[in-house]
This record gives C-alpha cells, sequence and structure tokens, in this order.
C-alpha cells in the first residue's frame, strides 16, 4: 500500500518532487502559499497533515519553515514524518525540529543537493538526520526523487554539510568568472578557458555546467543568486560563531550581494560574471532604478526561540524549495533574522582582535519564481 505523502512548497524542487512521487505509485497531495491550479491542491498546511501520514516541506529560509511547522502543528500525531529539505541554519532546523516533536511527531532533516535538471531527473542527493525508524520509514519517499541518500548523524548536522557543500560551489564559480575576466583581458576568446579547463585536474561537473552558461551570458536560474546569497550568509555567520575566519566564503558572498542589489537576484547565481562583463545586463535593469542596501554589522547565530502555536501571521517568507513556487513577490529586501532570536552572549577569546565584517543578514525572501528569461542573451566575449 502507497501512503499518502503531502509536498508543501511547488517550487522549482518541490513540483518536480511531486511529480515524481505520482509515477512512483504515491497518492500526493499538495500546499503552496500561492495558489497553483494542480490536481489535490488543499487549502493549508494542516489539511494536507489530517490527509497524509508522511509531510514534505520545500521552503526557502528560517522564518518560512518554522512558520509552515507551526501551521501543521495542531494537526500532527505520532503517526507523522515531517521531512524538512530547507537549507536553514542549523539552529532552526532543531527548532522546526522541536516544534514537530513535541506534538509526537518525527522529524526528518533532508536537505538536498541537486538543481533544477537534478531533480527532473528524479537524481536529487539528500543529506539526512533523524530517527533511524523513521528514515527506514521515509526511505522510499526520498528514493522517489533521488539517486542517493546520504545518513549524517544529528539534527543540525545534515544542514551543517549542506552549508559547506554551497560554499565550495559558490567559490567555484567565482573563481570561474574571475579567470573568464582574465582570459579576455590578455586578449582571449573566453572559450580557450573552456577548453584548457576540460583537462585540468580542477575540472567538475559544476564547472561543465556553468562555464558555457557564463560564456553565453545565460543566467536562466537553476539555482538563483539569492538563495546562493542567503546560504552564504549562513555560512558567514556560522563560521563567526565558530571563530573561523572564512575569507573566500566572505569574498564571494560580497561578489553575490553586489549583483543582488542591482536586481539579479532571480537569476542563477552564476550571474557574477556580470561584475567582470558589465555590458551583460537585461534592457529592462536601469542604473537609475538601482537601489542598494547598507550593509548591517554581522552577528552571530543566536537561539532560536520556537514560535509560539496559535494563529500565524500573513503567510510566510519564502525558501528554497517553495520559492521556487513561481509567485509574484515584493522586491529582494535584507532583514535581520532576528524575530524570535535572542543574541547569546560568546565566550571571550584571548588575542582575538579580528574584527566582524560588515554583512547583509539572511532575510525572509520572496519566492523563488524561477520562469525562463524572454529576453536575448549576449555573449560575454
Amino acid at each position: 500500500m502507497r501512503k499518502n505523502v503531502g509536498v508543501i512548497g511547488l517550487g522549482i524542487i518541490g513540483s518536480r518532487v511531486a511529480a515524481h512521487l505520482r509515477e512512483k505509485g504515491f497518492h500526493v497531495f499538495v500546499w503552496n502559499r500561492t495558489v497553483r491550479r494542480v490536481p489535490n491542491f488543499v487549502g493549508t498546511p494542516g489539511e494536507i497533515a489530517e490527509m497524509c501520514d508522511c509531510l514534505q516541506i520545500f521552503v526557502s529560509d528560517d522564518d518560512a519553515l518554522l512558520e509552515v511547522a507551526n501551521q501543521l502543528t495542531s494537526a500532527l500525531a505520532p503517526r507523522h514524518i515531517v521531512l524538512a529539505h530547507s537549507t536553514v541554519s542549523p539552529h532552526s532546523m532543531r527548532a522546526a525540529a522541536e516544534i514537530v516533536e513535541r506534538r509526537g511527531a518525527r522529524f526528518i532533516e533532508a536537505p538536498f543537493t541537486g538543481s533544477k535538471m537534478a531533480a527532473e531527473k528524479g537524481e536529487l542527493v539528500y543529506y539526512v538526520a533523524g530517527d533511524d525508524a523513521a528514515l527506514r520509514e521515509a526511505r522510499p519517499i526520498l528514493e522517489a526523487s533521488s539517486k542517493e541518500i546520504m545518513v549524517i548523524g544529528e539534527i543540525g548536522q545534515a544542514t551543517a554539510v549542506k552549508i559547506a557543500t554551497n560554499m565550495v560551489t559558490a567559490a567555484i564559480v567565482q573563481a570561474a568568472a574571475e579567470a573568464l575576466a582574465l582570459v579576455q583581458t590578455v586578449g582571449l576568446p573566453v572559450e580557450k578557458l573552456a577548453e584548457a579547463m576540460r583537462g585540468n585536474a580542477s575540472y567538475s561537473e559544476t564547472l561543465a555546467m556553468k562555464l558555457p552558461k557564463m560564456i553565453e551570458a545565460d543566467f536562466e536560474p537553476h539555482f538563483s543568486l539569492k538563495h546562493m546569497l542567503k546560504d552564504m550568509q549562513i555560512a558567514s555567520r556560522l563560521g563567526l560563531s565558530h571563530y573561523i575566519e572564512l575569507a573566500v566564503t566572505g569574498a564571494t558572498r560580497e561578489r553575490l550581494l553586489e549583483q543582488m542589489q542591482r536586481g539579479y537576484g532571480d537569476d542563477d547565481y552564476s550571474a557574477v560574471a556580470r561584475k567582470y562583463f558589465p555590458d551583460v545586463r537585461p534592457a529592462s535593469c536601469e542604473e537609475a532604478d538601482l537601489e542598494l542596501f547598507e550593509l548591517p554589522e554581522l552577528v552571530p547565530f543566536a537561539v532560536v526561540q520556537p514560535h509560539e502555536e496559535g494563529p500565524q501571521e500573513d503567510e510566510p517568507g519564502s525558501s528554497e524549495p517553495e520559492a521556487e513556487a513561481g509567485a509574484s513577490a515584493p522586491a529582494p529586501e535584507f532583514a535581520p533574522l532576528s524575530a524570535g532570536l535572542e543574541e547569546p552572549e560568546l565566550p571571550q577569546k584571548k588575542n582575538d582582535d579580528t574584527a566582524a565584517s560588515e554583512e547583509t543578514p539572511a532575510a525572509s525572501l520572496p519566492d523563488e519564481s524561477l520562469e525562463e528569461e524572454t529576453q536575448p542573451r549576449r555573449s560575454v566575449s
């Protein structure tokens, strides 16, 4: 017997996961904060919990995950397994687990790697943590959209691994953008770099996918710049809270922020190449219309206090997965993740005179409406 499965968040990943589940014979019910004309769309997350024992949450930031967890609480029971796929801070993941588990339900942390193409092929890789029995029960659901399920450890640790992998990925693409600029500056066609890299020991699937797109200035989003910026923000704050200098991550975050400020948050994160090829701009993006953000002081993560149960305010901010949900959303606005947070006292470290850098905190970001661009592409060469 196939169980009913609920999918919350119908963006780039969530919508494709729902399709794979149906192909595998599961009965799937879905919810998205923006109404979608799709089969078995229900009115609230609570309604999904009433109909489904297993719930997959695809929303893309801390606030959205905690909001959805609170919306589910009134309907949760020991029969439920909640799988959280958002890339958020580890302490927010633990807070969501606490909200779910105090209702007797079971919680699995399951961030994933793999963007739009991997989701379409059912080849995501899940990093999972949680109760062993719950993992065994939920494995067929995860297998429906994945090629690998990697068990990591305790709640919060799988998210840390996901953030760490994105640190490497973002840095690779930033380095590739700089390399393209250097090659062009010395008078060579940028295609020569792609040709040279194919025989280089550092060549990777990321470069194989991103370099040709960067050369063609094709920034159709597979993983949006605004979400990679959010992940680098999480990484920077984690590093600060543990007294780890993350120089490369910090520099990459700044380049992402520059492009976010210029209105490219919905483009693929490889749009960092625009810094070096400023003539590559959509016709609709006017310099006069740019609104640059001031960078508040960087602060470490604080302890998240779980939301009170009961009526919630307006719809949650988006997140990696639901953010993929193609909604009409306001312009990105960076605000501190301060709601429900208290700043802890950090232990003093002797002889540590490293000042905190300036940074924009992770924010409640708009839905990751990853529609294809219609403007013509221009080559950086």
